[in-house]
């Protein structure tokens, strides 16, 4: 599968943002999908999942309560809301898909696919 994250920009800090992730290829195998984010010099950080058979869904500390991960179609599988931003949200936010088990979704290890990301900025 490959896959397009979207719909990044600038907003103020409060502000929101949906992002969007493109895909293309088989999609209905999956067992999971997710958010990341990264930013110069760090690691990339788990934002948002969500098992695929089950849409039970997975939430960083950091974004819980403001951030949600939804499903959409199979050309936009998955969606990510973004509420009250910080300027900590500042990133380029990633798309992934995996389709083994093992693992938990919250392991950037275990994707088997990535996008391209989408940058997010957060002015204070």
């Amino acid at each position: 599968v490959q896959l397009q994250a979207s719909g990044g920009g600038l907003v103020q800090a409060g502000g929101s943002l949906r992002l969007s992730c493109g895909a293309s290829g088989r999609t209905f195998s999956l067992y999971g999908m997710g958010w990341f984010r990264q930013t110069p010099g760090k690691e990339r950080e788990f934002v948002a999942g969500i098992h695929w058979t089950t849409s039970t869904t997975f939430y960083g500390d950091s974004v819980k309560g403001r951030f949600f991960i939804s499903r959409g179609n199979d050309l936009n599988p998955i969606y990510l809301s973004m509420n009250s931003l910080k300027p900590e949200d500042t990133a380029v936010y990633f798309c992934a898909a995996r389709y083994g088990a093992r693992g938990t979704l919250d392991s950037a290890q275990t994707y088997d696919y990535w996008g391209q990301g989408t940058q997010v900025t957060v002015s204070s």
